[in-house]
């Protein structure tokens, strides 16, 4: 059976399974569409929120960040799961005891204000349209190969699926939709990844083979540093960045992480307190099975790649790929235009090295190279291209598909009902429209998620980047606005309405303004102004790492307005206390 035909088979009963799913689990309350009534197992909330977290980003993205930046990328590990586990302790378990449907709500109310309210739901919108638009590149990417239809063509069909279940099912179509597609991408993640660990270093485990030798007895790591350097580039272990910037874009992935709303309204779909915790827990594991595969995946993919191009030692005249016998997987690649090829120097043959290392320059030269000629590599392909570079069974390569799809469309899912549930539920029945019925406020809900898909179609057809960077801005803006205003809203009684709204618009502002400088307009595609350009930037720090400054802004303007105004209402205060307190506590006298 082609490959062509075994992908519309899995990916086509993977997706009756998600309609399946999304029309039996049809919302008929606005908390069936919010928060699944409450009433979602932990370990089968650990799944959905595991497969909620693992998207685009983490699937398709990730690994091909770690394979083109090694080392530095291990920002993005750290970050994503530090992250998770601050969410875990100091955030989930306070929100889900508050028991209401969204962050902007907890916010309203916490800080009295339905313009701290109103500044919340803005914030929600601007980080969860960002990261959106990286699902929705993943999707196309996905979508353009293995059902050979162009980017764009790959991404309607994306918001097709999408819009069906998540519009249909709301909150408790999406967790048991999630819940399959858990099953399908960690199997699609690990199962070639076993594949090609135990090619190259005979080890059936990744996490072992990154560590493992390949066939002539040199370490995988050392060999794929040997191997760059020889072509002009770092050494694939070296760390390239500065650590300044390296931290804080840990840190800003961590802080947004913990303050991204589509993953906590995730903990207000279980039933009780201790099992935000449990979930929380369940989730950590299930996540650490991609999390811990992916630096092999990463290794072993570019090592690959170089392999396929590179044939020999640098320099020979055979040892670079003929551009006329190229492997089938780089002209399938080439037809998406995700992988693209200029014969600079006009010998047929294929040249991938770092001709902006001026010390290569001259050895370049000498080979008769007049430049780069893999011309594009879009990162995102790594992880979707590695098992046909490996030349892998065609089931395995099918069944990666299904996966990359099914991690993009299950975090997109999640993304466009927090955008859903603030326009409906914060906007329209907590701002403008407080007598709302529950029949329209639903019909509200469904009708401005229709809406967020469309804008968020839009981006993804105009990506500002690959999707784990374009993801990684939107970390930085939670970071800079929801998660401070969650973490003072919990841990101080003293922080008021008017600290914690001069905070957030602090925070995002600063952030936006440098993304802005330093990224171009994301909203106006095509624009660029300093982007990935380091010299340029304020001490060195990537706008992917800016949101830890402006969370530090945030922090800094709330505490000091606050303190420079009058304290929250007592009743605010008792709020605060019994959010954190457990009921009974200091109840019972020593005897």
């Amino acid at each position: 059976m082609s490959l062509q035909m075994l992908t519309y088979i899995v990916v086509g009963l993977t997706f009756a399974c998600y309609f399946s799913i999304a029309i039996w689990a049809r919302a008929g309350s606005t908390g069936e569409f919010y928060v699944a009534s409450k009433g979602v197992h932990p370990v089968a909330n650990g799944m959905a929120t595991a497969a909620d977290w693992m998207s685009a980003a983490s699937f398709i993205s990730m690994a091909g960040l770690i394979a083109f930046n090694g080392y530095d990328a291990s920002a993005y590990l750290m970050g994503w799961t530090g992250g998770y586990v601050l969410l875990a302790l100091l955030l989930a378990p306070y929100l889900r005891k508050y028991g209401k449907f969204t962050v902007p709500e907890f916010i309203g109310e916490r800080y009295y204000s339905k313009t701290a309210r109103l500044v919340a739901v803005l914030c929600l919108l601007v980080a969860s349209l960002t990261y959106v638009i990286g699902q929705m590149k993943g999707v196309g990417v996905a979508f353009s190969r293995f059902l050979e239809v162009d980017f764009s063509t790959g991404v309607f069909i994306g918001m097709f699926i999408v819009f069906f279940y998540s519009v249909i099912g709301g909150m408790k179509g999406i967790t048991y939709t999630q819940i399959a597609q858990f099953v399908v991408l960690i199997f699609a993640y690990t199962v070639p990844a076993v594949f090609i660990s135990l090619q190259l270093t005979g080890h059936p485990l990744p996490q072992t083979g990154l560590g493992g030798t390949v066939a002539d007895g040199t370490y995988l790591l050392d060999k794929l540093d040997l191997v760059l350097q020889d072509l002009g580039f770092a050494a694939y272990t070296e760390l390239k960045g500065t650590s300044i910037n390296v931290a804080l874009l840990t840190l800003s992935l961590m802080l947004g992480t913990a303050g991204l709303p589509h993953v906590i309204i995730r903990f207000f779909t279980v039933p009780r307190v201790r099992d935000a915790r449990s979930s929380a827990g369940w989730a950590l594991v299930f996540i650490a099975v991609l999390y811990t595969t992916a630096p092999a995946v990463g290794a072993m993919s570019m090592f690959n790649l170089i392999n396929t191009v590179q044939t020999g030692e640098v320099g020979e005249v055979e040892a670079n790929l003929v551009y006329e016998d190229r492997p089938q997987w780089f002209h399938n690649w080439e037809t998406t235009g995700l992988l693209q090829f200029e014969d600079k120097n006009g010998d047929g043959r294929i040249q991938y090295y770092n001709d902006k290392n001026p010390e290569f320059a001259e050895q370049a030269e000498r080979f008769g190279w007049e430049g780069n000629e893999l011309v594009k590599v879009d990162r995102d392909i790594m992880v979707l291209a590695n098992p046909e570079i490996a030349q892998l069974p065609n089931w395995v390569i099918a069944l990666v598909a299904a996966g990359g799809i099914a991690a993009a469309l299950s975090t997109a899912a999640g993304l466009l009902l927090a955008i859903s549930s603030a326009i409906s539920h914060d906007l329209l029945k907590g701002i403008f429209r407080p007598n709302i019925s529950e029949k329209n406020e639903l019909l509200a809900g469904r009708i401005s998620m229709a809406g967020a898909i469309l804008v968020a179609g839009y981006f993804g057809l105009n990506p500002p980047g690959f999707a784990a960077q374009v993801v990684a801005l939107a970390f930085g803006l939670a970071a800079s606005s929801l998660f401070p205003a969650l973490m003072m809203g919990i841990f101080s009684s003293r922080v008021n309405n008017r600290g914690a709204i001069a905070g957030m618009l602090a925070g995002i502002g600063v952030t936006l303004c440098y993304i802005f400088i330093y990224k171009g307009f994301l909203f106006i595609p095509g624009t660029q102004l300093l982007a990935d350009v380091p010299a340029n930037w304020v001490l060195g720090i990537s706008p992917e790492a800016f949101g830890a400054v402006g969370a530090l802004v945030n922090f800094v303007v709330a505490l000091t307005v606050s303190n420079m105004t009058e304290a929250p209402p007592a009743s605010v205060q008792a709020l605060v206390q019994d959010i954190r307190i457990p009921k009974g506590s200091g109840s019972a006298q020593a005897h």
